[in-house]
């Protein structure tokens, strides 16, 4: 028997927990909540940076659940915003991360950007770190880097 009894549930549901698993396993922790805070702070600052196009393309590509979280709070006229300097970027990460967190939010980037290799089109994150500042490189996975 399913966990809710719809399968487009219970996959969103396994593929999301993998997600936060990675995260976990990123930033050492055994909390979910601190992985998803991190995650959804960092995609929320992704999401406003890269325009809305990109930003509704890199939604598409998530599991369900994740991308309701993505989509939470977006306010599409107001993008992309224009942060230039790495610092820029990790200063928008750490507006979106819940206010509590005691997770560094350069960490919870790196974390992210690293899930997201791992479970998204490599095609499509080598799009997006060229809209990002390039010092935002220095986050990234190295095996995005080489090429």
């Amino acid at each position: 028997m399913s966990a809710t009894g719809l399968e487009v549930f219970d996959t969103t549901l396994q593929e999301t927990n993998h997600w936060l698993k990675l995260m976990m396993g990123e930033l050492g922790t055994d909390s979910r909540r601190t992985a998803f805070g991190a995650l959804r702070g960092t995609l929320h600052a992704l999401r406003d940076r890269i325009g809305v196009d990109n930003a509704a393309h890199l939604g598409s590509q998530m599991p369900m659940l994740l991308r309701g979280a993505y989509y939470e709070r977006w306010r599409p006229a107001a993008t992309p915003t224009r942060e230039r300097h790495l610092a820029d970027f990790i200063d928008h990460v750490a507006d979106e991360m819940p206010r509590d967190s005691q997770t560094n939010p350069a960490e919870a980037a790196r974390a992210c950007f690293s899930v997201m290799s791992q479970c998204l089109d490599r095609g499509e994150m080598l799009k997006l770190r060229k809209v990002l500042p390039h010092e935002a490189l220095n986050l990234w996975p190295d095996s995005l880097l080489r090429n």
